[in-house]
């Protein structure tokens, strides 16, 4: 799910501007509390539906969330989540989902100030990998039922100083379920999210063999001048597919690998 763009625009216009000269631990900050207030709407659904109820004033509405948090935290962040409230919602889980996504963008924005932003992006990605391909491992991240707290110590072992702190802090976000999603997607859509902001489009490409660096530029000029931006590419490799490559760019698949010809041609001698 994601926040109604209308709805979303004027918050998320606020926080670069509100913290365009801000540092990356100031950025952190406020989305550690953002995500908090996230978290009380989540475990609150009386106090979320009446946040988000459109036959109540919109005053009405940001006064009451002003009331909750003036001097628990920060102004500026009081004035983030009141500009949310303010808005309308199509739903309470709209509401929701878009606080969450302020949260995210500021640790995506602390990155960004910190010059690390590429690298998150691809250590969300990595560690995606490495979560998939451990079926035991997948299930116990997974584990809506399993407190968060208990999974979030899990992935800190894993991986401990081998990831940047905001990676940590995103991946705890995924653990919770970002946007009413499971975590291997969670994860999926965060590392769009951080590339987005690069003004890059994720392209997931599946290789019999690892790419060289020459035909890695060759694949994302040729996809970017298809899509007319940036794109990141995302590479698995698979020696299963035996060869060719398969690339998914949001919902467009091209599928060259030589096991998908292949089973065309059994399809087609059976027929």
């Amino acid at each position: 799910m994601q926040p109604d763009r209308e709805s979303y625009r004027p918050a998320a216009q606020r926080l670069a501007a509100q913290f365009a000269e801000a540092s990356p631990d100031t950025l952190v900050s406020a989305s550690d509390e953002l995500l908090a207030v996230g978290r009380l709407l989540g475990r609150e659904p009386r106090l979320r539906r009446a946040l988000a109820d459109p036959a109540r004033p919109a005053e009405q509405r940001v006064e009451l969330l002003r009331s909750i948090l003036s001097g628990k935290v920060d102004g500026e962040v009081v004035e983030l989540a009141t500009a949310l409230v303010g808005a309308r919602w199509a739903s309470a889980a709209d509401l929701l989902d878009a606080v969450e996504r302020l949260g995210v963008d500021a640790l995506l924005a602390a990155a960004d100030k910190g010059g690390e932003l590429p690298e998150v992006e691809d250590e969300l990605f990595r560690f995606g990998q490495v979560v998939d391909g451990s079926p035991e491992l997948a299930a116990t991240l997974g584990d809506p039922i399993a407190p968060v707290e208990q999974r979030a110590s899990l992935t800190d072992d894993l991986l401990g100083s081998r990831a940047r702190p905001v990676t940590v802090r995103l991946v705890r976000v995924a653990l919770a379920g970002f946007g009413g999603r499971g975590f291997s997607s969670s994860l999926g859509r965060l590392v769009e999210l951080a590339a987005a902001r690069r003004e890059e489009q994720v392209a997931y490409v599946v290789a019999a063999a690892p790419l060289s660096e020459q035909d890695e530029a060759r694949l994302g000029a040729r996809l970017a001048e298809m899509y007319g931006r940036g794109v990141s590419l995302k590479i698995t490799v698979d020696p299963k597919i035996i060869g060719g490559l398969s690339v998914q760019v949001g919902s467009d698949l091209y599928d060259g690998t030589v096991v998908r010809r292949l089973a065309e041609i059994r399809s087609a001698l059976t027929k």
